[in-house]
């Protein structure tokens, strides 16, 4: 029992381990520290998630029961890396244009963004990983069974079932909190990468120790270890060819097509460079995985009473020589190789559930609305998190419902031949325009039926799905229907039986319809996207701007992305466009790269729909055809130029009316302006000579009203040099004529200054300030006065114009990067859209004309920022009105 008590401990303290690596890694990234986390070496030890409990604990039990075959497992993998490094490189480059997410969305946007694939794929994904979560679990199930025999008495309290549950319920916790931490699945997991290179070092580790154990420690050196092989049925070389070569076959497949190996070697990757060293470093890995499979297996049967289970040697050789440090560190490899393929597997899983069928059904529930008013995000991450849970507690029924009896090499090769179904699918469309979905989807059909009646289904044993009667004779006693024995074909191994029918009608199917159909109009810019993605590595431009409303649009990219993200992506594209303000046009290049981004998050078909919802069409570019249709290029060359030119001119005539819209308001604002000016100017000098003739030709006046009528003057000639002073304030900021009186201060004594000064100019009203004061104690270089200057002037508007019962301003502050961000947002009802584009300018009054003021405050703000070398904005998207102050890095003195 101590001896099972201890392995409880090292457990546990290698989980704690993996939750530090993970945190430090994920902090590191956070931070822009983790340059160390995109190296060739971390992505090719994040590849080693392909050697699960399969390699590690069923290759010496393989190499036990079929000798040398278990090498197919690892040739496959290896002759992917070596030889159809162009193919990688291919999906990769894919991958990062497309914003692929997922095999399920790889599937989905090369068929014209066909969500009906996606699900397909994603269904048989997660049917064809559950045997695979199933073996991880039993693996780690029958080492603590190990260890409790070993123990004695440790059989009374032991129970695998308990043991499964625990595991299962730790991998669901580990994989929510490190693999959800992200939305965009585009954004690499870095925590959980990292996690899966420490435990490749660690599983690489134990086998070589437990080998070098075998070989120098019991054989007596590498020629003894040579004879014992010699001497024993491993020794003799027998190749069943068609076995060998279905077995090689079958693991490349699964190399390219498992959801998990997908996430590593595609969408976890930084740069398509990391691929050169990946293709030898990864064959010399799993070369050192298989190095000593033999010899552990030869001293194994040597060793090791009649009858022990061969897939448990790499524990039980150790324990029977006594050696309990080393078979705990091999009970380590093995939990390594089994938690990594779990993680991953449920990530991976869980974004291909979320994005193709949980998200689908919801924006269906809510007809669509959701994208712009609900809260998608939190719906993404939850539906992801239950996803990643349920996926591993699938495995946790399987490895109940089937008993674990399996080996586990078998075990292993039925997921492999289920996901293999997806090869045809994926290579036809990366290499053949001429794929379509309807034979996309035929291929898959009919391949996965084949795999789930002739492989899945007996793998449960008889009498569970299928009766023992309907094995042996068939089902309704039909000979040829036999799901071992197909179209009468008898003798073959089940395994290449399956895997022979399935691919080559998968094929077949998938040809035969995709010839026989025509692709939509998508398919085919798709197909041109994907197939020639060397020369066209950008998204085919599909949309038509129409009547978008780009407002519509970023509060839809608000509720998935986030507001910092969107904001930035829709200022970044407007700036592209060459447009003041965060809004761009909704031009069919913006919608397309706004989709592409969505996708990242929900899957390339959901964001086509979303974005679909809001645009309301598509059109096919006459660019984008001409990648489809060369026989009429040049005609087709010259309508895309007029087109393009048609595009232009209504774009520049729209701005040329959106200014002359502008420059109407300024000039009626203006004349509004001198009107006011003339009356603010007359009514103090009217004032002060009304009262200084009183005072002129009055003789008889007593002291009080002496005094009352010379504080009325003094107070008309205040305000009369108010306004000159705004007057030639601007003036000089304008002709660049003013001088800069640069001090050092501190931000949260400035903004208490400027509090207390646009309060004690309160005319009544009540304003309630929210402040974070920890985020104000920086230290600033810069003008200060001028700077308070544009901070009372913001505080006083929100006083006078905040139409809320209860006004209430916020003041933010947010270290940006280069940037220092003062934002000042109140509670009321806000600008309306009409009036946001002339607030900085000269004369614009906005509100109600109670509230006074010549109009000129924000004009003096934007050119005291301009001299500042800052900004001042107006953020849209904010409930209430919105202003950003941005001082750049250079006015913030070192802390």
């Amino acid at each position: 029992m101590g001896a099972l008590n201890g392995l409880i401990a090292v457990c546990l303290s290698y989980v704690a381990l993996l939750f530090l690596v993970a945190f430090f890694a994920e902090r590191s990234a956070m931070r822009g520290r983790g340059g160390w986390l995109r190296s060739p070496l971390v992505y090719t030890l994040s590849l080693s998630i392909y050697c699960t409990a399969w390699t590690f604990y069923g290759a010496v039990g393989y190499a036990a029961r079929s000798g040398l075959e278990y090498l197919t497992i690892y040739i496959g993998p290896s002759l992917v890396m070596v030889g159809w490094w162009w193919i990688l490189r291919k999906l990769v480059r894919i991958g990062r244009s497309q914003r692929i997410t997922s095999v399920a969305d790889l599937i989905s946007s090369r068929f014209g963004k066909s969500n009906l694939l996606a699900v397909c794929v994603t269904i048989l994904a997660v049917i064809s990983a559950t045997p695979y979560i199933a073996l991880q679990l039993q693996s780690v199930t029958l080492s603590f069974a190990v260890f409790a025999e070993a123990g004695g008495g440790g059989q009374t309290l032991y129970t695998g079932e308990s043991t499964a549950l625990w595991v299962a319920m730790g991998l669901s916790l580990f994989t929510v909190v490190f693999g959800t931490r992200n939305l965009d699945a585009n954004e690499r997991h870095h925590g959980v990468v990292m996690a899966i290179a420490v435990e490749a070092v660690v599983k690489l580790f134990a086998l070589l120790a437990v080998g070098a154990f075998v070989v120098w420690g019991i054989s007596g050196g590498v020629s003894d270890t040579l004879n014992r092989i010699d001497a024993s049925q491993l020794g003799q070389w027998q190749v069943n060819g068609g076995r060998w070569a279905g077995l090689i076959m079958l693991s490349a497949a699964a190399f390219l097509c498992l959801p998990r190996m997908f996430q590593v070697l595609v969408v976890e990757n930084d740069d398509e460079g990391h691929l050169r060293t990946a293709s030898w470093a990864f064959p010399l890995y799993v070369m050192l995985m298989s190095l000593f499979v033999v010899p552990i297996a030869v001293v194994g049967l040597d060793l090791l009473p009649e009858g022990s289970n061969p897939d448990l040697f790499v524990l039980t050789v150790p324990l029977s020589q006594g050696q309990q440090g080393l078979a705990m560190l091999s009970f380590l490899g093995g939990f390594s190789s089994a938690t990594s393929m779990v993680i991953v597997a449920a990530i991976a899983l869980s974004t291909m559930v979320s994005n193709h069928i949980v998200m689908p059904i919801f924006l269906r529930m809510t007809g669509g609305s959701a994208s712009v008013s609900g809260d998608v995000r939190h719906v993404v991450l939850l539906s992801r998190r239950v996803s990643i849970t349920a996926v591993v507690m699938l495995g946790y029924i399987y490895y109940r419902l089937t008993g674990g009896g399996e080996a586990l090499a078998a075990i292993g090769l039925v997921s492999f031949a289920g996901v293999a179904q997806v090869l045809p699918a994926m290579l036809g469309g990366i290499f053949w325009r001429g794929a379509t979905r309807l034979g996309a989807l035929a291929g898959l059909s009919v391949g996965f039926v084949i795999w789930l009646y002739a492989l899945f289904l007996p793998s449960f044993g008889p009498g569970f799905i299928l009766s023992e009667a309907a094995l042996l004779n068939g089902p309704f006693g039909i000979d040829w229907l036999r799901p071992q024995a197909l179209f009468g074909i008898a003798g073959m191994d089940p395994l290449v039986h399956a895997l022979l029918w399935s691919m080559m009608l998968n094929s077949v199917a998938f040809f035969t319809v995709s010839v026989l159909t025509f692709p939509s109009p998508l398919e085919r810019l798709q197909g041109a996207q994907f197939v020639n993605v060397f020369q066209h590595s950008g998204g085919p431009r599909s949309w038509s701007g129409g009547v978008a409303q780009s407002e519509d649009l970023m509060i839809m990219a608000q509720r998935i992305l986030g507001a910092a993200e969107a904001r930035a992506l829709f200022q970044r594209e407007a700036a592209r466009q060459g447009l003041r303000g965060d809004l761009p046009e909704p031009s069919p290049d913006f919608l397309e790269n706004l989709e592409r981004e969505l996708s990242g998050s929900v899957g390339g078909a959901t964001a086509h729909a979303m974005v679909g919802q809001i645009v309301g069409g598509m059109s096919v570019s006459v660019e984008d055809l001409m990648a489809v249709a060369d026989e009429t290029a040049q005609m087709m060359e010259y309508s895309n130029r007029l087109e393009a030119q048609s595009r232009e001119v209504t774009r520049t005539a729209r701005q040329l009316r959106e200014a002359n819209s502008k420059l109407t308001r300024l000039s009626v604002q203006k004349d509004a302006f001198l009107s006011q000016i003339s009356h603010e100017l007359r009514t103090p000098m009217t004032s002060i000579r009304a009262f200084s003739e009183i005072l002129r030709d009055s003789d008889g006046l007593s002291g009080d009203e002496l005094n009352k009528y010379a504080s009325i003057i003094h107070d008309e000639a205040l305000r009369l040099t108010r306004l000159l002073d705004d007057l030639l304030d601007l003036s000089v900021l304008e002709n660049g004529q003013v001088n800069l009186n640069l001090r050092h201060g501190h931000l949260g004594d400035l903004l208490d200054r400027s509090v207390a000064a646009a309060a004690a100019s309160d005319d009544g009203r009540r304003l309630r300030l929210t402040r974070d004061t920890a985020t104000e104690a920086l230290s600033l270089h810069t003008d200060l006065d001028r700077l308070s200057q544009v901070f009372i002037n913001l505080i006083a508007n929100a006083r006078k114009y905040c139409d809320a019962d209860q006004p209430t301003l916020e003041i933010r502050v947010t270290d940006h990067g280069d940037l220092l961000w003062v934002d000042f947002v109140d509670n009321g009802s806000g600008i309306s859209t009409d009036a946001q584009d002339v607030i900085f300018e000269k004369f614009a009054r906005i509100g109600e004309p109670r509230v006074g003021g010549a109009g000129l405050g924000l004009a003096i703000s934007r050119q005291i920022m301009q001299r500042l070398g800052g900004e001042i904005t107006y953020l849209r998207g904010e409930s209430g009105a919105a202003f950003r102050v941005s001082l750049p890095r250079a006015a913030m003195a070192a802390q």
